[in-house]
């Protein structure tokens, strides 16, 4: 743990201002050494909780997170060896992913970044659920990775940002509909965190005709595959995650009234695929 940050930890709010004044552009720089270091403790509990406490307490500069906002959706971190699965490069990318998310969402309520800047930061980040290939959740010894629920805690920061442009729509639902067939089975509640990305698009009243037709290509996938290839391991895996996600996706729209039809094309594809 870095000497620079640690005596942050036990400091109140009037004393971390002044270190943060003095110190802050070395705090970030050994932050970010350890955003993926592969020790829970570390990456989550103590370096993504200061970040975010400081970014609560609007100690960060401008400047500051304009750079991390520009430097996280990069190959140094957000794509660091993006493709790699099996090892602990997950966790920088993962957390990136997290960091990058709480950015945008300050950046909603603040107005940090200019439209371009927004609009870059958030078209480079789109595809990030759709190139992760590393899809632990939780990694015993060594904590959360979780790859694909802060990918989609960060596609609904992008979804949900006034500088959101329609064109990232269709590369994030892409991704999401990907994710379905990334060989596994997920069991740490992602399929709940994908559909807020629907709910929010909902919530910005994205066409639902579109969000439909989105839903009939996840089951056309499944059809081909079960047509071209037959009952594999990784049909399986993607039925079962496809169906999870499309429960969820009918409920939450029921909860909150809307979508009609889009919850009865849902509720029809779900009645076809429980029986096999």
């Amino acid at each position: 743990m870095s000497a620079v940050y640690t005596p942050l930890m036990t400091m109140d709010l009037s004393e971390r201002k002044i270190y943060m004044e003095e110190q802050g552009d070395l705090v970030l720089s050994e932050l970010l050494k350890d955003i993926g270091d592969p020790t829970n403790e570390l990456h989550d509990k103590i370096v993504f909780r200061l970040f975010v406490e400081l970014l609560a307490h609007q100690m960060w500069t401008e400047q500051q997170l304009k750079k991390l906002a520009t430097s996280l959706p990069t190959s140094e971190y957000l794509f660091a060896s993006i493709g790699a699965t099996g090892d602990d490069t997950v966790f920088r990318r993962s957390f990136s992913a997290l960091w990058l998310a709480h950015i945008l969402q300050y950046d909603r309520q603040f107005g940090l970044l200019t439209e371009q800047e927004a609009v870059q930061v958030m078209e480079a980040a789109s595809s990030y659920i759709a190139k992760e290939r590393d899809v632990r959740g939780f990694i015993d010894g060594k904590g959360w990775a979780h790859s694909m629920a802060h990918g989609a805690d960060l596609a609904v920061a992008i979804v949900t940002h006034h500088h959101f442009q329609q064109k990232f729509a269709p590369v994030i639902l892409q991704s999401v509909k990907a994710a379905f067939w990334k060989g596994t089975v997920y069991i740490d509640d992602e399929e709940e965190r994908f559909a807020q990305i629907i709910e929010q698009l909902l919530a910005i009243n994205f066409p639902e005709e579109v969000l439909i037709e989105w839903v009939e290509q996840v089951f056309d996938k499944l059809d081909a595959h079960l047509n071209e290839i037959g009952y594999t391991p990784a049909f399986f895996h993607a039925r079962t995650n496809t169906m999870r996600f499309m429960r969820t996706l009918y409920f939450t729209a029921k909860f909150s009234n809307k979508a009609k039809q889009l919850q009865g094309v849902t509720s029809i594809f779900i009645s076809k695929w429980a029986k096999l």
